[in-house]
């Protein structure tokens, strides 16, 4: 049996009391902290289950599926994974070569940012396809223009977009908040988002949580600590505007 369960958006405490009970009673418990910044602790996260938790680095989880694999054909194998799982491809792989070696899995989910981000006031139904503005090391400098023309058909469609800032936990190299803006402002020629309010979200679920709703000049000139994400609202219901607006610079 394979179980991937998810840890929520900030710590160990974020974690269901059904997560709990898997640790506990698994065999084997590993921890993947890659795909997503995770702002807890694994030795506290041991202490509370009672129980010895592997830390795996990228390359066991997304080519070392087999070692996974094989120990969940004989015994219970639990992956732990930061925020809810199934969020990365990665773990969808994992699912999808389980079920074809015939190993029986189960999903604990937990919360996300794709979720979370309603704590902005835009309404969850409204966001469009979601997009990830890439660290420069990993395009040599180039724009990402499939992130502009993400930003743009949303737009079109009235349809708010969700901007995840990359990360690369294993070298130390994440994307701030104000990088990401001046990417934004460097793809931005034909001037849609100039006069275009955006929100930031950074470290959502902590008690050092920052929501702030302005245009990027203002937002740029304002401090953020990661994790966070960028939203490009789309056409705007009445009730959300009035909600966001909570977070607007005074």
């Amino acid at each position: 049996m394979l179980t991937i369960a998810g840890l929520g958006v900030w710590d160990e405490n974020d974690i269901s009391l059904r997560c709990l009970d898997a640790i506990r009673e698994t065999n084997i418990v590993y921890v993947e902290l890659y795909t997503n910044l995770w702002n807890g602790d694994v030795n506290k996260l041991e202490k509370l289950a009672g129980r010895k938790i592997t830390t795996l680095p990228r390359k066991e989880v997304e080519e070392g599926f087999g070692k996974i694999l094989d120990e969940a054909r004989n015994e219970s194998v639990c992956l732990l994974v930061p925020g809810d799982p199934l969020a990365a491809t990665t773990h969808m792989d994992l699912v999808i070569q389980a079920r074809k070696m015939n190993v029986a899995t189960r999903i604990i989910h937990s919360s996300s940012i794709f979720t979370a981000a309603a704590e902005s006031g835009l309404q969850l139904y409204k966001f469009g396809k979601t997009a990830t503005i890439p660290l420069s090391e990993k395009t040599g400098g180039v724009l990402p223009q499939s992130v502009y023309d993400t930003i743009k058909g949303n737009l079109e469609l009235g349809l708010h977009t969700l901007l995840l800032l990359d990360i690369d936990v294993e070298n130390d190299k994440n994307l701030g908040v104000m990088d990401a803006l001046r990417v934004l402002q460097r793809l931005d020629k034909a001037k849609i988002l100039a006069d275009k309010k955006l929100v930031v979200v950074s470290k959502l679920g902590s008690a050092e949580q920052v929501i702030k709703y302005g245009f990027a000049e203002e937002l740029l000139k304002a401090g953020f600590g990661l994790p966070a994400v960028l939203i490009v609202p789309g056409k705007l219901h009445f009730a959300e505007q009035e909600f966001v607006e909570f977070f607007s610079f005074k």
